[in-house]
This record gives structure tokens, sequence and C-alpha cells, in this order.
């Protein structure tokens, strides 16, 4: 299930990258960009990451925090978080839960092959909990340009 503007954004509890506790509840009252990336250090999820990276400063004055989040094991999200310097929290989902709570993970396909996976989404989330925007299967480069857009007004 997919989700739409004005959802309510579903509850999770993961480990970020430092291994501390994550909720929903720690972003509630704060506007959050949460993006899903299938595998840290793979070239499509480190273009995006560091798009987001790029893009930071003009997200935290609009307003914004940013999440990334994919199914990496703590310990690797912190090497990937320092070697690409990114200054926001990545969190661990390893049994795919909150994903898949996001409508994010599913059915994919590459090279004729299908098998289950993350589906490279992002969700704009506003002070009250709701979901904002909802992008499915988004193209890593350029995306994170395209979600400022959205949210720099």
């Amino acid at each position: 299930m997919r989700l739409q503007t004005g959802d309510k954004m579903p509850a999770f509890n993961l480990q970020d990258h430092t291994g501390a506790d994550v909720s929903n509840t720690d972003i509630a009252g704060r506007k959050a960009v949460i993006y899903f990336y299938p595998k840290a250090f793979t070239p499509g999820c480190t273009t995006e990451s560091c798009d987001f990276r790029d893009n930071y400063h003009t997200f935290q004055k609009s307003g914004y925090e940013i999440f990334g989040v994919s199914p990496d094991p703590v310990d690797r999200l912190e090497a990937f978080r320092q070697k690409h310097d990114l200054p926001f929290p990545l969190l661990s989902d390893p049994d795919h839960a909150m994903a898949e709570a996001f409508g994010a993970w599913g059915i994919k396909q590459n090279y004729g092959k299908e098998y289950e996976g993350i589906i490279r989404s992002t969700f704009t989330v506003d002070e009250q909990g709701l979901i904002g925007s909802a992008w499915y299967n988004v193209r890593a480069k350029g995306h994170a340009a395209r979600v400022e857009s959205d949210v720099v007004r």
C-alpha cells in the first residue's frame, strides 16, 4: 500500500548509524524528508545520498530534517556516512518493516529477474506527522533537487 498526501506517517522504531533508537515520535513536531535507498556504497545510493548532503543546508533553512533509510546494518551505515560526510542520520531497517509501512518495499525487476527489495522512495512529513509528498520509483540522480523544489517555497 502506497502512502498519499495527507496520510499519517507510519509508526517505526529503528537504530540510527550510531546504534541509537529513533522512532516516529522523535520526528513528531518537526518537518522531515525521509528517503529509502537499497544499499549503502552502491553507485545510485551514493549519488542520491550525496545529492541530499549537497542540498542539506537549504532543507534545514526551510525547517526540514533529512533521514536516509536502508536495510544496511548500523556499522555499514556509519562507514557510509563517514566516507561521504553525510550530515544527517541514516536509519537501519534490516527487516524492512519501516519500508513496508511506507510502501517502499516490493517487487522489483532487474535484468529480467523479479525480486523483493527497497523501492527507491522519498517522503516529506509535516509537523503534524502527515505525509506532504510521496515519490516512488525515483531516479537517484537529481531527485534531491526535485524534492527541494517541492519543499522550499
